[in-house]
């Protein structure tokens, strides 16, 4: 899958994919979109919602260019830009806070019903065998943005963690972010 037509000029003595490298009987799975998250492109420049904040800027924009899914009063669903499998979601207060403890009662409320309408629109379009469900609060417990509280949603499959993202590093999507969203709202609970 090098992306390059398979054309007469593409024939035994030019295979696609020629000139990326030294032939060396391996295949290639070509993931370039990964080298923006490894780059940290996109990344806050700061802790304020002023500092590039995506979680901030997700929501002014139309639901299919920020991944939105869903939108509630007091926060909203979206993809995961960087997902650890398809439809990995995101459940993020408007508000830019850092701390689940400071929280309203109206936005911890509505985390926890996009969390479950999350799930039941996981399960009615993909059909996972569980989740992971979770927040990493603060950099050192692994969040990526720790600026902006976000929960994760992970659907899980037995057998997805398999040799690509172990040996390889490479996770596999079977679709396209955009197809996933359009599903996911879909099959999001009362649309």
């Amino acid at each position: 899958m090098s992306g390059v037509e398979n054309g007469p000029e593409h024939g035994p003595s030019n295979p696609p994919g020629a000139g990326t490298g030294v032939p060396d009987g391996w295949e290639r799975l070509w993931t370039p979109h990964r080298m923006a998250y490894i780059k940290g492109e996109g990344k806050p420049t700061g802790s304020g919602p002023e500092d590039g904040c995506p979680f901030c800027d997700a929501p002014a924009l139309d639901d299919a260019s920020g991944l939105v899914v869903a939108r509630g009063k007091t926060a909203y669903a979206v993809l995961n830009l960087y997902p650890y499998n398809s439809g990995h979601l995101l459940v993020c207060p408007y508000r830019h806070v850092s701390e689940y403890t400071a929280l309203d009662e109206d936005e911890t409320a509505e985390l926890a019903a996009l969390t479950q309408a999350g799930i039941r629109a996981l399960t009615d379009a993909y059909r996972p065998q569980g989740f992971n469900i979770g927040m990493n609060l603060g950099t050192v417990a692994g969040a990526g943005i720790a600026a902006h509280l976000h929960q994760h949603i992970v659907p899980r499959w037995g057998g997805d963690t398999n040799f690509m993202p172990v040996i390889g590093h490479t996770k596999v999507l079977p679709e396209m972010l955009e197809q996933t969203r359009a599903k996911l709202a879909e099959h999001w609970p009362g649309a």
